[in-house]
């Protein structure tokens, strides 16, 4: 097997893994992050930092835009209507750009993250505005979703680039759809499997994600890399 495809992390949720430097390990182990805005989780500070690691890692810096909820950490729908959901989109991407400006880095993507992400997989309306507020920059941003996404095809339709995205530490049903996390080995530990699953998506998927709040996920990210590169497969940022 050969080609290339990304490695992506969740990051700025957390000051305690911050500090503990398990999310800065991180960076050395992906080639995208998908940085928390402040909405779910996370502070300037927190967010700062994390742009500047991912500058000095040369890892590439990606918006996780999300429900402002940090008591369910953005992971419960939460029913804004369309109009919100496009402002609170714009006001996200900005607050981060301005954070990473700073650092010296460029946002070059959008992820939605927890409910967004699979909220705008299936419900029109939020996908509408999520697709909408990445329009009014004036080269709007690649969005990140799952494959069969309607946001995804929104995107395309009006011109994003979408780029479709397997998970290495979340299980799968039958249908494709991931198994909910509050179900029974919902989230992968195990490397060997993570790594065997993310080498089976990565000829499908532009890019891979592993969570950063997922047990052992430094193991998770170094074996995913280890038996990529086993089986000839660049790991480089989709941009």
């Amino acid at each position: 097997m050969t080609g290339a495809v990304d490695l992506n992390v969740d990051l700025g949720e957390s000051a305690e893994r911050w500090r503990s430097g398990e999310d800065r390990r991180l960076l050395t182990l992906v080639t995208s992050a998908n940085v928390c805005c402040g909405a779910y989780a996370g502070d300037d500070d927190l967010i700062r930092a994390t742009c500047e690691a991912a500058v000095a890692e040369g890892v590439a810096i990606g918006a996780q835009v999300g429900y402002r909820d940090r008591e369910a950490f953005g992971r419960r729908v939460v029913d804004l209507p369309p109009r919100d959901l496009v402002d609170e989109v714009r006001r996200q991407v900005d607050h981060l750009r301005t954070l990473a400006d700073a650092a010296g880095g460029l946002v070059t993507y959008v992820k939605p993250h927890g409910a967004l992400y699979h909220r705008i997989a299936h419900d029109i309306h939020q996908a509408e505005a999520v697709v909408e507020a990445l329009l009014a920059d004036g080269t709007p941003l690649p969005l990140v979703g799952m494959p069969g996404s309607l946001a995804l095809e929104i995107a395309a339709d009006a011109g994003i680039r979408p780029v479709l995205e397997g998970f290495a530490d979340r299980a799968y049903a039958d249908d494709g759809s991931l198994v909910p996390r509050d179900q029974p080995g919902a989230v992968l530990t195990d490397p060997e499997v993570a790594a065997a699953q993310a080498l089976a998506l990565a000829d499908s998927v532009g890019s891979l994600c592993v969570h950063s709040d997922s047990a052992g996920a430094e193991r998770l990210l170094a074996r995913v890399r280890e038996v990529l590169a086993e089986h000839d497969v660049d790991v480089r940022a989709f941009g």
